[in-house]
């Protein structure tokens, strides 16, 4: 029996760098009624500030049934009631050295490849302390241009092919770090060792449950993929390819649980 729900952002609950649609926040709230419920992904605290807790209109006990994993699982943030606050549990950040490594390294797949844009919007390369993370469009390029932002992002890579073979090249410059395929159009690196595989794990001692009692439902599965860690380390995974086909595997969760 599956007592966790465990959800990708990006691309699986909301579209690319925008807030929850009101129909997965509605979903949501009734998923928290019923399971523990876990968002792990590739963006920053910030990011889910913006997009998952901005528009999840939910109670105060309902949010301590709320885990967040920003960094792919680098960082772990609880509500705690008495504060009313976020209060991070662990992080695992890098040194200023590794950070220095990872973006030359980074930058220097992009362009062997010719695949860096000469429009961008805000910051490509991102120092997320325990993650950097390299956005082909920049990190604002939805807060400046809105749908067609998402529109541009979505269609520079549909079948990951282009992600795929900057993560190949990447990671044999740096084998020290993980390098996984993240957001619609970006490339996230972190520590060995520390994905989502190993936030799923602090989630599992945090709530002392056991593998089959978890559920993960994401966009980025497949081999190489930022959510790929979770499926591996045998955690039953559901693989959706937008928010409307996880909106359809909620509302059959919430039908089974009745």
């Amino acid at each position: 029996m599956k007592k966790v729900i465990a959800f990708d952002l990006d691309g699986t609950l909301a579209p690319s760098k925008s807030p929850l649609p009101d129909q997965i926040a509605t979903l949501l709230r009734q998923l928290l009624q019923k399971y523990e419920v876990c968002v792990i992904s590739g963006g920053k605290y910030g990011q889910f500030e913006k997009q998952l807790l901005g528009n999840l209109e939910v109670t105060h006990h309902e949010l301590q049934r709320l885990h967040i994993m920003p960094t792919c699982g680098t960082r772990y943030y609880l509500y705690h009631q008495q504060t009313d606050k976020w209060e991070l549990q662990y992080a695992e950040d890098f040194t200023e050295a590794e950070k220095k490594k990872i973006m030359d390294a980074v930058v220097k797949g992009f362009d062997d490849l010719g695949f860096t844009e000469k429009k961008t919007y805000g910051e490509t390369v991102e120092d997320r302390g325990s993650q950097i993370t390299y956005s082909v469009f920049g990190q604002d390029i939805v807060d400046h241009l809105g749908m067609k932002g998402v529109e541009i992002k979505e269609s520079w890579d549909p079948d990951n092919i282009k992600k795929q073979k900057i993560r190949d090249y990447v990671a044999p410059l740096i084998p020290e770090f993980e390098v996984r395929v993240g957001g619609v159009t970006s490339i996230d690196v972190t520590k060995k060792g520390v994905d989502k595989a190993y936030g799923m794990r602090k989630l599992m001692a945090q709530l002392e449950v056991g593998l089959g009692e978890i559920l993960f439902i994401g966009d980025k599965l497949m081999e190489g993929g930022n959510d790929y860690p979770v499926k591996a380390m045998g955690i039953d995974s559901v693989a959706v390819k937008n928010w409307e086909e996880t909106a359809v595997a909620i509302q059959t969760l919430l039908y089974v649980a009745g």
